[in-house]
């Protein structure tokens, strides 16, 4: 097969190399040149990617996959192509769809009869049959449905692990009609594996919802489900605080009953996912108060973290504060809504001189996302851990001289390791 995937990013760049590790022939459209000269010559051009690095070697030298900035290159000898072009959200997640708008005009320029096009990015219900398909008629003069063929299947991977999650979940598809339907899953079948599951009541593989609208609904449910989930540990979290209780021992007896399934309570959830997927639920469904106040209930959690260090250090006027954590978690470097941009700005509203860590980062590159870097070693007031990088759960006092007050944000620390100070964990007692 002849296949087009739309933008080389953390998502698509491992799609592509999936899709031609199948045998498939695969040509990859980025905007970016030196993302396109980088995929050419074989090297990722973003690490942390668990088997990217060699399977893209694997597949450029074998000549199955290439990448070009000219969509007039890649799309008309296409049978199928993917769009995985990221959807930019303001603060409150209202779509910025320049991007998207974008590419689905230059694959409707060059769009050939026969063709599945398939959007993967998360989008609000609808979109894909509303926005999308009227536009790739329009600007190809062929009819959807006949002529070609639209779907929505949305990714549900994790950055970091990519290709062991294509084989562990289901892909999920949703035509915009029964033949596009069957299109989509004759592709995805031809271009995923998948891991047998037994705890799932059918077999694992490609599952087709019965409409795009379906399909992007799942993928807006899943992950509204763990915001809600989230701010509601978070919830109980704070209630143990004040009730002399451990949350954590809470959920953990909790959970033991297997209809309960409370997920851990934290200073911030962030990413490009659970704090944005939900706000594009709103904007389907503006009467979800649920939906609104657990992801008003979390954007409060680091002020919450804030406020514990200012009780543990009895004033943060002046006082050198380490935040522990760029990115919005550990092991992943990305700082796409992480915590650290409210806690910094919190811990700077109350006077406090705010530095940042992060083992992932150099000092430049935390300088150009607007903090002033800190090196293990340097005296400091307070510490913060905002993120749960693997480092940080053997650092402790003898790494940050000086230290008053810890708040770990994370549950990824322990009290032995500051010397004696007040430690305060999200959801435990004093």
């Amino acid at each position: 097969m002849r296949i087009s995937v739309v933008a080389l990013g953390k998502i698509g760049l491992p799609l592509a190399v999936q899709y031609a590790s199948k045998g498939h022939d695969v040509v990859g459209v980025d905007v970016n040149p030196s993302v396109v000269a980088s995929v050419n010559a074989g090297t990722a051009p973003f690490p942390g990617e668990t088997g990217l690095d060699e399977k893209l070697a694997e597949v450029v030298s074998a000549g199955r996959l290439r990448a070009t900035t000219d969509y007039a290159e890649a799309i008309p000898e296409a049978e199928a192509v993917v769009i995985v072009v990221p959807l930019f959200v303001d603060e409150e997640a209202r779509p910025d769809w320049t991007w998207m708008d974008a590419a689905t005009t230059s694959v409707g320029e060059n769009l050939r009869p026969g063709t599945l096009v398939s959007y993967e990015t998360t989008l609000p219900v609808g979109t894909t049959r509303t926005r999308w398909a009227p536009r790739l008629e329009e600007l190809s003069g062929l009819t959807e449905g006949t002529d070609f063929h639209v779907a929505f299947s949305p990714e549900r991977v994790l950055s970091g692990r990519i290709f062991a999650d294509l084989r562990r979940y289901p892909k999920l598809i949703g035509g915009l009609s029964e033949a596009g339907a069957a299109r989509a899953t004759a592709f995805y079948e031809a271009v995923l594996d998948f891991d047998e599951r037994t705890d799932l009541e059918r077999p694992n593989g490609v599952w087709d919802l019965g409409s795009a609208e379906a399909a992007e609904f799942a993928k807006l449910a899943e992950t509204t489900y763990r915001d809600v989930n989230i701010a509601l540990a978070n919830q109980f979290a704070r209630f143990a605080e004040r009730s002399g209780i451990d949350v954590y021992q809470v959920i953990e007896a909790s959970n033991s009953q297997p209809y309960s399934h409370i997920h851990r309570p934290g200073i911030a959830v962030g990413g490009h996912c659970i704090p944005v997927y939900p706000r594009l639920y709103l904007w389907n469904d503006p009467e979800a108060t649920v939906v609104r106040t657990a992801r008003e209930a979390n954007a409060l959690m680091p002020s919450h973290a804030v406020d514990l260090l200012e009780e543990a250090l009895g004033g943060l006027q002046g006082a050198r504060v380490v935040v522990l954590g760029a990115a919005y978690r550990g092991g992943v470097k990305e700082t796409a809504f992480s915590g650290v941009f409210p806690t910094v700005s919190e811990l700077t509203d109350r006077g406090a001189v705010p530095v940042v860590h992060d083992p992932l980062y150099t000092d430049e590159e935390l300088e150009k996302l607007g903090f002033t870097p800190y090196h293990l070693g340097e005296q400091a007031d307070a510490v913060v851990i905002q993120a749960d990088h693997a480092e940080y759960r053997t650092i402790g006092a003898a790494e940050i001289p000086g230290v008053r007050a810890v708040v770990d944000g994370r549950r990824i620390s322990s009290e032995d390791a500051w010397g004696g100070v007040p430690y305060r964990v999200i959801g435990t007692a004093v």
